[in-house]
């Protein structure tokens, strides 16, 4: 929004100085003209700073999410290899064919 801003001042600053008739009144021109190009690029900086230190947020948002994810599934996956684990070692107690003890021998 205030770079449209300053974009508009700009283009009037610039519209003076072409309707402006003395000399003095064109150096004036070009100041303002001057002075409102400055404002737009300072703007445009900041805008692509806050766009920059955004963008860094979100990826650290992302990548905490994804860290998160990461961990429940090796959680869950280390549940299911227990429950595999304790299952197979009933199976073989049961002597079913097929079935290993997977806890080791000493």
């Amino acid at each position: 929004m205030s770079i449209r801003i300053t974009t508009l001042a700009a283009a009037a600053a610039l519209t003076l100085g072409v309707v402006a008739c003395t000399p003095a009144e064109q150096t004036q021109a070009e100041a303002n003209a001057d002075a409102a190009a400055d404002n737009t690029a300072d703007a445009a900086a900041t805008a692509g700073t806050q766009i920059q230190e955004g963008a860094a947020a979100a990826g650290e948002v992302i990548e905490g999410g994804a860290m998160k994810a990461a961990q429940a599934v090796e959680s869950g996956a280390g549940k299911m290899a227990d429950k595999l684990e304790a299952n197979q070692a009933e199976a073989a107690a049961q002597g079913r064919p097929g079935a290993a003890d997977p806890t080791p021998q000493q």
